[in-house]
């Protein structure tokens, strides 16, 4: 579309819709893509406030030709929710529960609506809606009736499309017609066309669609017979928003078990688990999911075997779930390698959680390797998925690809992430081949190319070879009905694109593009680092999860573009050149990656380990190459050469009282580009290195025969918080360990890393390999107390400097206090305590390091209760620079704060992380200690 079309389309939306218009670089780039291998460019996004709001957008794009897509999460993974056109985005306001009945077992919900929102709703009544894909804490009502999504609970409740009784729904040319059985309330026009369709085609209907339960590819038009009352609901939904655009809808609710419990039974390998599945149908389980260890590997938890099948059943009382778990791993034994039964909620989700995360885990090979969706989840009657895995991992041999299969082994469906090259023309045939080739064994054992998510511009065009040619013309008839004029979801199912159009990878440059970092785990590709995002969204989680961090800034913003997923987008984007055209320079990608904590809570909690904290400070660092930087950049990125010059000229208490000078400490921020909200931290009058060489001189040190360890000086512990440092050697020492502090001046580089400024942060690292080479030489183990220094160390160090072969020794020589503790000083007993405690788990520790080492410590020295997980919001530099004072006190309040307001007198708050301590002090006014001076209190 022309820039003068754009504008002129942008002015009327803006004129005629209440909701929000957004025709900006950004707001494209963000709706570009979904979870699957597509990639289309929208014109512009309109976020409507109600249905009159849809109405008023649809009528100014039908009067200039403009097509329309609706979009909820953007999980969809066959192309289907990316835009062209304007996209409707329903998850900004129409996402209310308009009503909830339980006596009915019904609900009334907009399309934006999140299902666990849903679901915690009806869980007040003991009620829950049924399908539930693993999105489900992302996931939108709209987009799983568009997509008629089912997830892991479909043999027990169905698809979704079982669980709808009527839509509201909008059409392109501006009708509004209510979808339930039969046709007496639809317009004439669609009424007639309709019985016109159906009555002529009867035999057709009743035999040429598949008989399975996850049969979801096509227009279900057998839903239209008159033996089935004419249910215009069922034939609506999984139409993938190219029918019509629901505004409203009416589903079903279902009773939820009281209890459950999991039988996980172990097979010799994956074609047994599948040949078992359906045999495990008559016990009625609430599930049967299947997965191979080449998917699992390394977790904890299961039974021997190749592969498993996870087996929940239900009941009214935990007993009897129980009974009902044993009584089908019973059934299955003469078949298992193994069994176990878990009837805990905890060691339930443990495990629920491997299956969750499969769609993104499954996007890495074990050797690194790149997968793709595209044939995400076909489905077959179910005692034909033993030989259907069979002959499916034949042809992907023949084609010389890779994959590992999971999914829905009680229904029949298979989710797959195979190794396609999607980059080069000779990749991309294998890839159209394959594709064609395995539709036809789809075919060939009675199967659907889609059994959950919908064919999308991923499989609609080979809809002739499962349906025939008549059929997929009837499905072009109905389309017209619905949408004379084409405008809404087009070269969807109807009139389909080839299945090789439109691929996401298309714009992304070949070569790879020189950066800073590594990325050992992307070859050092920086492109397939941003690749890894394939869009599943974990990061838009609107609440924690257990002891999760990522992503704090978008549970406070609620903006795509402040979510992990978002920002990895807008890279995608910078890198392709086509939407975001300026490359390194991007203003909007600056801006998204303005809020990024840097917590590295997706290193650990993105399925795919996106680690945007890398790769927002690679983009700081071309960003700002060669212009000024924030002042933020020169205060807090070079705080440890200011602290060290304080260090020296013995200047901490002259600073200590200018920063309680009021006029003086608001200049001093000002100019530091410092939050006027936040006080300057207090300079330690006594650093931790200076009070260490007067201790090594004086007290007695271990002997010969003890165990060295290197105490690693951090910034923060040396000229902040050196009560830490004195903590953890009177612990070390008193554990039986001699500890050794490094000679010379030392730091992990990471205030010029977290602002960018990598050439600077390189030198500093070398310089701190120089001073501790000796210590490496001789094999001494390092360790941390503050974990983001830490963490730093043991990853942006070997990342920068990866052709130093010391920089991966020191990295691989460092511990945090607790892990050095158990594994130099495994008899020491640790002083009791016996208090419980509230506090904060830091997110580098999460996301890099580790905590069981610490809980474990905790626990010895009787410290009880878990630390909040989220992130304190301080972060490092970010909560401290101007404009984000207020996102830093919203994560704040998530979790930390409201734990210690909560928290008994006599609770001791834990926070390792030097952030998370003044977080607690500034806002809460509430000291707390690092577990090394908590235990070197209790020291005899």
């Amino acid at each position: 579309m022309a820039d003068h079309q754009a504008d002129e389309l942008e002015q009327a939306l803006r004129r005629a819709v209440r909701g929000d218009v957004s025709f900006d670089t950004a707001s494209r780039a963000l709706m570009t893509m979904d979870a699957s291998n597509y990639r289309r460019v929208p014109d512009g996004v309109v976020a409507p406030r109600d249905a009159d709001d849809v109405a008023a957008a649809l009528a100014v794009c039908r009067e200039r030709g403009v097509p329309v897509v609706a979009r909820g999460a953007g999980t969809s993974i066959a192309g289907q929710a990316t835009g062209l056109g304007v996209v409707l985005d329903f998850t900004r306001h129409m996402r209310g529960i308009v009503s909830l009945d339980p006596e009915r077992r019904t609900a009334v919900v907009q399309p934006g609506v999140i299902l666990d929102d849903l679901r915690t709703a009806a869980g007040a009544h003991g009620l829950t809606f049924g399908p539930d894909p693993s999105t489900h804490s992302r996931c939108t009502l709209g987009g799983m009736i568009g997509n008629n999504s089912c997830g892991s609970h479909s043999v027990a409740w169905g698809t979704t499309a079982d669980n709808v009784h009527g839509l509201d729904v909008l059409t392109y040319g501006g009708e509004r017609v209510r979808a339930a059985q039969g046709l007496h309330d639809l317009p004439a026009r669609l009424r007639d066309g309709i019985r016109s369709l159906a009555g002529h085609h009867l035999a057709l209907l009743r035999t040429g669609f598949p008989e399975l339960p996850r049969r979801i590819s096509g227009y279900a038009l057998d839903e239209l017979l008159p033996e089935k009352n004419a249910d215009l609901t069922r034939a609506l939904t999984g139409s993938e928003g190219t029918l019509g655009v629901v505004t409203e809808a009416t589903v079903r609710l279902v009773e939820a078990p009281a209890a459950r419990a999991l039988a996980v039974l172990g097979y010799p390998d994956e074609s047994a688990a599948a040949e078992a599945a359906h045999t495990l149908l008559p016990y009625g389980p609430l599930t049967v999911e299947g997965m191979a260890a080449d998917l699992v590997a390394g977790a904890s938890g299961l039974p021997e075997g190749g592969a498993w099948l996870f087996v929940e059943v239900g009941g009214a009382t935990r007993e009897e779930a129980l009974s009902r778990a044993q009584e089908v791993a019973r059934a299955a034994a003469e078949a298992t390698t193994g069994h176990t039964v878990v009837a805990d909620p905890a060691g339930q989700r443990a495990l629920w959680r491997v299956r969750e995360d499969a769609s993104g885990t499954a996007t890495r090979m074990p050797d690194g390797s790149e997968a793709w969706p595209g044939w995400e989840d076909c489905a077959v009657p179910p005692p034909r998925l033993g030989a259907y895995l069979r002959d499916f991992r034949a042809l992907m041999a023949q084609h010389g690809l890779r994959g590992t299969p999971y999914g829905h082994f009680g229904d029949g469906c298979i989710h797959v992430r195979i190794d396609f090259d999607l980059l080069t023309e000779p990749g991309i045939r294998i890839f159209r081949a394959f594709s064609s080739d395995l539709a036809d064994l789809v075919v060939t054992h009675g199967g659907s190319l889609s059994g959950e998510h919908g064919d999308g511009l991923a499989r609609a065009e080979l809809l002739p070879r499962v349906y025939g040619d008549e059929m997929v013309g009837l499905f072009s008839r109905f389309k017209d009905l619905w949408d004379p004029e084409g405008g809404l979801n087009p070269g969807v199912l109807a009139r389909p694109q080839r299945l090789d159009q439109n691929l996401r990878f298309d714009p992304l440059p070949r070569r790879p593009v020189d950066v800073e970092f590594g990325y050992p785990h992307d070859k050092g590709d920086f492109s397939a680092a941003v690749r890894r995002c394939v869009g599943v969204a974990k990061c838009r989680n609107e609440s924690v999860s257990g002891s999760g961090v990522m992503c704090p800034s978008y549970r406070v913003t609620g903006e795509e573009k402040h979510s992990t997923r978002g920002r990895a987008r807008l890279l995608h984007e910078m890198l392709a050149g086509e939407v975001v055209q300026d490359g390194w320079r991007s203003e909007e990608v600056r801006d998204a990656l303005d809020l990024c904590l840097s917590c590295k809570g997706c290193r650990s909690d993105c399925p795919v380990e996106v680690d945007m904290a890398t790769y927002k400070a690679e983009f700081l660092h071309h960003h700002y190459e060669g212009r000024v930087r924030p002042a933020a950049h020169y205060s807090m990125g070079w705080l440890p050469v200011w602290l060290r010059a304080a260090s020296h000229l013995r200047a901490a208490p002259a600073a200590n009282a200018l920063a309680g000078l009021p006029p003086l400490a608001a200049l001093a921020k000002r100019m530091g580009g410092i939050a006027p909200q936040r006080d300057i931290p207090e300079l330690a009058r006594e650093p931790f290195t200076r009070w260490w060489r007067e201790h090594a001189r004086t007290v007695p040190r271990a002997g010969n025969g003890a165990r060295t360890v290197v105490l690693w000086p951090d910034t923060f512990t040396n000229h902040l918080s050196p009560s830490v440092g004195r903590s953890a050697v009177a612990v070390l020492e008193a554990a039986g360990l001699r500890v050794v502090v490094p000679p010379g001046s030392v730091c992990c580089g990471l205030t010029w890393v977290s602002t960018g400024q990598l050439d600077r942060a390189r030198a500093v690292m070398r310089r701190t390999l120089d001073v501790m080479a000796p210590a490496l030489d001789a094999g001494l183990p390092v360790v941390g107390l503050e974990p983001s220094c830490t963490a730093a160390l043991r990853t942006d160090l070997p990342e920068l400097l990866g052709a130093d072969p010391r920089a991966a020794r020191l990295a691989e020589s460092v511990s945090t206090f607790a892990q050095a503790l158990e594994e130099y000083a495994p008899d020491w007993q640790p002083p009791k305590v016996d208090r419980p405690v509230v506090g904060q788990t830091h997110c580098h520790q999460h996301a890099v390091l580790g905590d069981a080492a610490e809980r474990r410590l905790r626990e010895r020295a009787g410290l009880t209760g878990a630390l909040s997980g989220g992130c304190c919001g301080l972060a490092g530099n970010f909560g401290f620079e101007d404009g984000h004072y207020d996102v830093s006190v919203a994560c704040a309040e998530e979790q930390l704060l409201p734990s210690v307001r909560a928290a008994d007198p006599g609770t001791e708050i834990l926070a390792d992380g030097y952030s998370c301590r003044t977080q607690l002090t500034q806002l809460a006014g509430r000291k707390s200690r690092h577990l090394a001076e908590v235990l070197a209190d209790r020291l005899p």
